[in-house]
């Protein structure tokens, strides 16, 4: 996870060494300003992933996770789509229905705070849209929150019918929805009380979704499961053990994928990029041999 938060002369070494380093995809966070960060530089997921799509040639990138607080499907699945040529196929979408506490991207455009109900309606007619309109051409569409008519998305994905969806949930109807739509599911865990309690969270977590994927008549192995481990108490790359540590855990509850954060200077994610080398050099290539 790349925060969009650097001036592109000192970004692009960053996603430049990520696909050097050997990772499988390389992420930023699809917001108009985020937590405490919003003080300082912040830009935007689709051009800063279009950029990154231009210096890089293999790794998969990626929206982590781009919500409807901000976004009106018919115009961003002609960004996607775009994205997704310039990438050659190799874009990412992850999709989230956007925090429930108000926040910078919630509030900013001077809307009404949702209800958590609310909050899943919008997520749910959101992802169905976008799956619609990336898939068909001429799209009808009418609910609650969107609406779309006769809408064109020629020439359509490189990647098809669309390219994957990645779908951030917790919640029984969300996780119904990733179950539904998405080749991946990504989870941040429960509250964070602590390391161990974080932990048993993600375990739940992990057990309620294998349930919407039977439900959904899906089996366990067709959806990839991401973990975003910074999300716990402890940040991942604070040395070489605690991500070596964080990934084994992760894998043994059936998680396919991990992100972590670059580290940065400061809190949040405070670390030394020499623990990411060390990581790069030493333990990416014990875990591209277990695939």
């Amino acid at each position: 996870m790349i925060l969009p938060e650097d001036r592109w002369w000192a970004a692009e070494p960053k996603w430049r060494a990520a696909e050097e380093y050997g990772f499988d995809h390389a992420w930023t966070y699809d917001h108009l300003g985020w937590r405490n960060l919003v003080e300082g530089p912040w830009f935007s997921a689709v051009p800063t992933l279009t950029a990154a799509a231009t210096v890089t040639s293999t790794i998969r990138l990626g929206t982590f996770v781009a919500s409807p607080n901000f976004r009106h499907p018919v115009p961003f699945t002609r960004e996607l789509i775009t994205l997704d040529d310039v990438s050659d196929g190799r874009l990412i979408v992850g999709l989230g229905a956007g925090t429930g506490a108000p926040t910078y991207d919630s509030v900013v455009l001077g809307e009404p705070q949702l209800t958590v109900k609310q909050r899943a309606d919008r997520f749910i007619e959101f992802t169905e849209a976008l799956d619609g309109l990336l898939t068909t051409d001429r799209f009808d569409y009418r609910g609650a929150h969107y609406a779309a008519q006769g809408a064109r998305n020629l020439p359509g994905p490189v990647q098809r019918p669309r390219m994957p969806f990645v779908i951030a949930a917790n919640g029984p109807r969300t996780m119904r929805l990733a179950a539904r739509f998405g080749t991946g599911w990504a989870t941040t865990g429960g509250e964070r009380t602590g390391l161990e309690e974080w932990w048993k969270s993600v375990a739940e977590l992990s057990a309620t979704f294998d349930q919407a994927l039977a439900e959904a008549g899906r089996d366990r192995d067709q959806v990839h499961r991401y973990l975003l481990l910074d999300a716990g108490p402890v940040y991942s790359l604070s040395s070489v053990n605690a991500f070596e540590d964080a990934v084994g855990r992760a894998e043994e509850l059936g998680f396919t994928d991990v992100v972590a954060h670059w580290p940065r200077s400061d809190f949040p994610f405070e670390g030394r990029e020499s623990v990411l080398e060390t990581v790069a050099a030493d333990i990416l290539p014990g875990l591209s041999a277990r695939k």
